[in-house]
């Protein structure tokens, strides 16, 4: 059975992204590409969950007037995505890329939420 596995990440909007990611990084000594990056220390060596600011203005969480996105990880996203289906819930769209598998949808607060499986973890 397809399940979450884990907090993958939580996506804000903020006024300016590198001043906020200098900010995680100089005071909190965290700090990546994508912003706070947070090992797991019994994952496959890439993985990590994330704190990334995006700019006040993104789309990157439409429809959702929310100022932030949660990331949730999956072991199986397309059988997750299947049962999700089942039960009526609505996928707003689906991705895949170099990083992973990805799918979106809106929880009933009208928060969204980025579904994504690991590509280390695909078989």
């Amino acid at each position: 059975m397809a399940k979450v596995t884990g907090l993958g990440g939580i996506f804000t909007k903020v006024a300016d992204p590198a001043a906020t990611k200098k900010w995680y990084f100089e005071m909190l000594g965290v700090g990546g590409e994508w912003g706070a990056m947070f090992a797991f220390k019994d994952d496959a060596p890439d993985g990590f969950s994330l704190l990334t600011p995006f700019k006040a203005d993104s789309d990157k969480f439409a429809p959702s007037a929310q100022r932030f996105m949660i990331n949730l990880r999956v072991d199986d996203l397309d059988t997750f995505v299947a049962g999700l289906e089942a039960k009526g819930v609505a996928i707003l769209e689906r991705q895949a890329d170099e990083y992973g598998k990805f799918a979106w949808i809106m929880d009933p607060d009208g928060v969204k939420l980025e579904l994504y499986q690991q590509a280390s973890d695909q078989t």
